[in-house]
């Protein structure tokens, strides 16, 4: 395995921080295997992620991953540490692709948060920038954005009875209570008016389709939620953030990729949002995405405009929560000084792309 590609850890964040000494008598008390490591916890800190926090344990030569909330998260229900727990735990066996979960503590007196503990896999996280040895590959670029898509399409085809999650979600009128339930996040977190996100949450509600085929979903799929094997970068290691996994309409969790899927001509704002090199030469098309996807699965895209358009308002609002709490000096992370032009340009964005009538 490369070492260098792998995904790595730093310093906690001010104001992040856990008790190490609370949180390591916690585990010992729940995995045998933490009681016969005679080391200290050390604490670190993947820095990359917008919402919940994921931190690295190591005691020894051990390491596992913890996964909290945001400090002072305005929506409880979309960092369900529980939920994610129990999606990951029910898909062993049947979706390679989701890591191993260890151990769920509710009790918010260890680390003042609810928090899962899983196992680390290892590998490449791409980000905005590809790592410079496999900048220069288009053809290697073309094979990790069909992996990426394939593996959505493997997700989709999960057997939902199979895996013992029938209970999860409610996918009968799911489309509706997604375009409603954004909406009103979008009133909850509002700061600034921004005419664009009324205009477009207008145009969805107007324009709503009917449910389809209800699958597991994962809602935040993209290239930095996806880790792929250094050694061969086609080859996806894990699949990580799951807490706003439920069962739904897959043609929504397709939209929400297309949404995160910044292409090389879109607006200069949307170029600082890319969470992946999805503009690196090489690179699929959105259209190409959704063409893909129809291949692998035999759905219908042909209305993916509508999807996408969704994405880029459901994006826009959870920018804004994040902004909100900035806002609001719940956080003093810098990255999110400037989140409010971000929600502009997804919110014109969203209604170039409905003018248009293409992603």
């Amino acid at each position: 395995m490369t070492a260098d590609l792998i995904d790595g850890a730093s310093d906690v964040r001010s104001g992040e921080e856990l008790d190490a000494a609370v949180l390591d008598a916690y585990l010992a008390g729940e995995l045998d295997t933490w009681q016969d490591l005679d080391a200290p916890l050390q604490i670190e800190q993947f820095p990359s992620g917008y919402s919940n926090l994921t931190y690295l344990l190591r005691k020894g030569s051990t390491e596992l991953v913890l996964r909290r909330p945001p400090v002072a998260a305005q929506v409880r229900s979309g960092h369900d540490m529980g939920r994610e727990f129990r999606v990951l735990s029910a898909l062993q066996g049947v979706y390679a692709s989701a890591p191993r979960p260890l151990v769920y503590c509710a009790d918010e007196r260890v680390i003042g948060a609810p928090f899962y503990v899983m196992e680390r896999r290892r590998g490449l996280v791409l980000r905005k920038v590809l790592p410079e040895r496999l900048a220069g590959d288009p053809e290697l670029m073309r094979r990790m954005c069909l992996a990426l898509v394939d593996n959505l399409a493997e997700l989709h085809a999960v057997d939902v009875a199979a895996a013992g999650l029938e209970s999860l979600g409610k996918p009968e009128g799911y489309v509706r209570r997604q375009v409603e339930g954004w909406i009103a996040r979008w009133h909850k977190a509002k700061t600034d008016e921004v005419p664009e996100i009324d205009t477009i949450a207008a145009w969805l509600v107007e324009h709503m389709p009917v449910d389809g085929d209800a699958t597991l979903v994962h809602n935040d799929y993209k290239f930095d939620n996806v880790m792929l094997d250094p050694a061969d970068p086609t080859h996806i290691v894990a699949v990580l953030d799951w807490e706003l996994c439920t069962r739904g309409d897959p043609l929504m969790d397709l939209g929400t990729t297309l949404g995160y899927w910044v292409e090389a001509q879109d607006h200069p704002a949307l170029q600082t949002m890319a969470f992946g090199p999805t503009t690196a030469p090489g690179a699929l098309r959105r259209s190409e995405l959704a063409a893909r996807y129809a291949e692998k699965t035999g759905r219908d895209v042909s209305n993916m405009v509508y999807y996408y358009c969704f994405a880029l308002l459901k994006i826009a609002v959870i920018v804004q929560q994040i902004f909100y709490r900035y806002r609001k000096g719940f956080t003093r992370d810098p990255r999110f000084a400037r989140l409010d032009v971000v929600v502009s340009a997804l919110g014109r964005a969203a209604v170039e792309a409905a003018e248009m009538g293409r992603t």
